[in-house]
């Protein structure tokens, strides 16, 4: 509590809590200007990521607040969940909405109250609104925590939105009894004789942000009434075919058909091959980088208040903030400093090749110059091309 009162700090408060600005319509500015700028606009090669995150938040006064799963620390406790949304492509992510999930115990008749919605049910909306909104995405992409959900599978399906989703690897499906129960039964049913005898997989090369790539192999399964050529495909991905490494294989739900196959035709959507299923999925991983930006370095959690529309207006600042680091660095000179030992300790300065389709990387674009000195809001000196940095250095994989 050491300085709540200074006039600096307070200015802060009213300005979130009681000042008169709607964080909807900036939201909706911000991504006005993301869509305009070349640099920054979406297109149909990039992925819609949909996620949630919690942070810890103690009493019961704050607006969303609750005991429940907080992912970030692996564990359920007091804190305030928000869905959001990242749209992202090989070279560049940014966030498009957030909401805060309300628990159950906010509302009067608790999951019975017609205003209660689930983070699955924000989640679909917020896809709707990214799309209506003019984001151009090749398919929605979220984790098991919402893959494994057949019903919101279908309530993005239903409104037309294509997806590549993770299943958890024991997941269960009704099928017959000599068939396969589970994602992993399915992959293990797959032909796979070596390196020399591949059977029914086919390799695809993963390209990592710092320059290396790496064969993961790939390959349709089928599963109850999943398969190459159904309505929904189970897609594995993984390093090894023969063991099926947990933090290496992927189990995957699309709706997007096989080239070549009778869906293919009748699709509103173009068809994507086993490689194409791999990059869109990888894309996914952006999100969990943009989540260590906007907490560890914009604060996105050391909000001090506690009504729902001030929360929500420090969510929508700290977009913003991320956005101008994008900005300052995508469009701005480096600001003056000593130049880097070398290359290899700043990262790359050639451009990271797009994607077939994409658009290519903004030329004489250079990482940052010079660190920030401690973790901080981005400052138009020198500090956006930190941040963004650091960002870009430590990358997933494409």
């Amino acid at each position: 509590m050491t300085g709540s009162k200074l006039p600096a700090v307070q200015r802060l408060q009213f300005f979130l809590s009681e000042s008169v600005w709607e964080p909807e319509a900036v939201n909706a500015r911000r991504l006005e200007m993301l869509l305009a700028d070349p640099a920054t606009a979406p297109h149909g090669g990039g992925v819609l990521v949909i996620d949630d995150s919690g942070d810890r938040k103690d009493g019961v006064k704050t607006a969303h607040v609750g005991r429940q799963w907080l992912g970030r620390y692996g564990k359920t406790d007091s804190g305030v969940v928000t869905v959001t949304t990242v749209w992202a492509d090989e070279r560049l992510y940014y966030p498009v909405h957030a909401v805060p999930y309300t628990p159950a115990r906010h509302f009067a008749k608790g999951k019975n109250d017609p205003g209660f919605r689930t983070k699955l049910q924000i989640g679909a909306d917020l896809a709707v609104r990214a799309r209506a909104a003019g984001f151009a995405f090749r398919a929605v992409a979220a984790d098991s925590a919402y893959g494994d959900q057949d019903g919101f599978r279908g309530e993005l399906a239903e409104a037309g939105l294509p997806f590549v989703m993770a299943l958890r690897p024991h997941r269960g499906t009704w099928a017959r009894a000599a068939d396969a129960h589970t994602p992993v039964e399915a992959a293990r049913a797959l032909a796979w004789g070596g390196l020399e005898d591949p059977g029914d997989w086919q390799p695809v090369t993963r390209t990592f942000r710092d320059g290396h790539a790496e064969t993961w192999w790939a390959a349709d399964a089928s599963l109850g009434g999943w398969g190459p050529d159904g309505v929904r495909r189970l897609v594995v991905a993984t390093a090894d075919p023969g063991a099926l490494p947990d933090k290496a294989t992927w189990y995957l739900v699309t709706n997007l058909a096989r080239p070549g196959g009778p869906r293919e035709e009748d699709s509103p959507w173009p068809a994507a091959g086993l490689a194409e299923i791999v990059r869109i999925y990888g894309l996914r991983h952006w999100v969990e980088q943009s989540y260590k930006q906007v907490k560890d370095e914009l604060g996105w959690a050391d909000f001090q208040v506690r009504s729902d529309i001030a929360i929500r207006r420090h969510q929508a600042l700290v977009n913003c903030a991320f956005c101008f680091c994008w900005d300052t660095w995508l469009t701005g000179s480096p600001p003056p400093g000593p130049a880097p030992a070398s290359p290899q300790e700043r990262g790359r300065r050639s451009p990271v090749p797009a994607a077939p389709g994409m658009p290519g990387y903004p030329a004489g674009t250079k990482l940052a110059p010079r660190a920030a000195g401690r973790p901080q809001l981005a400052d138009p000196r020198d500090h956006a091309y930190a941040l963004v940095a650091g960002l870009v250095q430590s990358a997933p994989a494409r």
